[in-house]
């Protein structure tokens, strides 16, 4: 008997580990009875007890001739809600240091950079790029080493333009211009749209580096709260526009950064429709919406623009090579003052990189790496949140994206992130607090955590860590009867 009940636990234990390791995500299909009995080497009765006893925990179900599949991950934290309201008053970027402490994280090698959004190198095309990369010093020769035009290379913003036209946005090559990273693209878009002293919408949590854009460029934030699973609401947006001078919004419909969140298709097509009608011009970030992890990419907010309003930015920097520093900026009816202000910024992008970029697409390489990725992602992900409901407090709550690079986790007991980020750092553990993707005093208790690496011993080791330290920080706030 005992024996029996030891063998079927084995059964349990290697499924629970396969959801662990990503192997197993929700809503996919058990290996069948046979299959496992012959891999683990037990009886076909030994596994079926395990699987009842998986289904009577409520981790599985069984489905009439199709199997078992899961429908539960029982080390997965509930997820955060929105956290906020309307901000009526526009209001500027308040905490410049901490960013610039987050920030000076980026490239620390002693530090386990759960605050940087970078895919993995042994996640991109290295050797493909350098291949291209040598490829066109040697065929264009001296030329390669001369100025781009202004707007980009041309090869480059045709392959853009076949790009995009998956997304469902059409454009020729003479309304495309190319930029040193998405972040120029958005700077680009604003300078054109707005002068100093006026109000920009975003949503709340957003990018900080966004607010210190928005800083930079003497503009003031009025924020509309997101929800990590819905986004931000069109009737909260509609109210704003009511009730504000706006010159121009800003947002990522696609996985925004921080909190993983999405606009529906229908939220999307009102959120552009009501922009429209009051006038303001609206600036797309999309650099994570090829991150998707369904079937399905999701649409861009600029494939819904009929009247060239949608200033549409993007890069190849979440997904193919960060260092070249490649993005693009679509921005319609704007498009002779952005290119205006682009010449008189830094004139043009590197020749070389762009060329081997373009060679990378002309070549097809990017379907590929792709679908590669985003199977990468997901995986590397859901471990995250599985590893995550091991070992942080069970009051712990985190997002679940459809999509993207990061995590947005809620501390418990309301605990302190911006102590909870120097005492990581002195870890060596570099996370980003809330505090930093908001102008309001809001996410207190938030930090984002990138999820753009591979498993490791080192990531497991870490997230143990912080695991603990959330434990020591929430036993030190009882102590103190906070």
């Amino acid at each position: 008997m005992t024996d029996t009940r030891f063998r079927y636990q084995l059964v349990e234990a290697y499924i629970r580990d396969m959801v662990a390791h990503g192997t197993l995500r929700l809503g996919e299909r058990l290996p069948s009875l046979r299959q496992l009995s012959r891999t683990l080497h037990v009886s076909l009765a030994t596994v079926g007890q395990a699987y009842v006893e998986l289904e009577r925990q409520g981790m599985i179900e069984a489905r009439q001739r199709s199997g078992f599949f899961l429908c539960h991950d029982p080390d997965l934290l509930s997820q955060p809600k929105g956290e906020g309201a309307i901000d009526p008053q526009p209001r500027g970027v308040s905490r410049p240091e901490l960013i610039r402490e987050v920030v000076d994280t980026v490239g620390r090698q002693d530090l386990l950079p759960l605050s940087v959004i970078c895919p993995d190198l042994s996640l991109l095309p290295t050797k493909t790029l350098a291949r291209l990369l040598q490829q066109q010093m040697r065929h264009d020769g001296d030329d390669i080493l001369g100025y781009s035009e202004i707007s980009g290379d041309l090869g480059l913003r045709r392959q853009i333009a076949r790009y995009v036209a998956t997304m469902g946005i059409q454009v020729d090559e003479d309304e495309i211009i190319v930029t040193c990273g998405a972040m120029e693209a958005l700077y680009l878009a604003l300078r054109t749209l707005t002068r100093p002293g006026d109000s920009v919408v975003i949503a709340s949590p957003t990018y900080h580096c966004f607010l210190q854009l928005i800083e930079n460029c003497g503009l003031r934030a009025i924020e509309l709260p997101s929800d990590p699973q819905r986004g931000i609401s069109p009737d909260q947006l509609e109210k704003v526009l009511q009730r504000q001078p706006v010159r121009a919004c800003i947002l990522s419909a696609n996985f925004n950064n921080p909190d993983g969140s999405q606009l529906g298709e229908a939220e999307k097509q009102r959120v552009v429709a009501l922009l429209e009608q009051y006038q303001v011009p609206l600036v797309e970030d999309d650099v994570s919406g090829e991150l998707y992890f369904g079937e399905q990419r999701p649409t861009t907010l600029k494939s819904y623009d009929r009247h060239g309003q949608v200033l549409h930015c993007n890069s190849f920097s979440k997904t193919i090579v960060p260092g070249y520093r490649v993005g693009w900026l679509l921005p319609g009816r704007h498009y002779d003052r952005a290119l205006e202000i682009k010449y008189t910024t830094n004139v043009s992008c590197p020749t070389p990189t762009q060329r081997a970029v373009a060679a990378f697409f002309e070549a097809g390489y990017h379907h590929r790496h792709l679908r590669r990725l985003r199977r990468s992602l997901e995986t590397h992900m859901r471990r995250m949140q599985s590893w995550l409901g091991k070992t942080f407090p069970p009051e712990t709550r985190v997002t679940r994206p459809a999509g993207g690079s990061v995590l947005w986790l809620e501390l418990p007991n309301q605990l302190n992130a911006v102590e909870f980020f120097v005492r990581a750092k002195a870890l060596g553990i570099a996370v980003a607090p809330g505090p930093i993707f908001t102008t309001q005093d809001l996410y207190g208790s938030f930090v984002r955590l990138s999820c753009s690496g591979v498993w490791s011993e080192r990531l497991a080791t870490g997230l143990e860590q912080l695991g603990q330290l959330a434990w020591q920080m929430r036993e030190e706030q009882r102590n103190d009867g906070r």
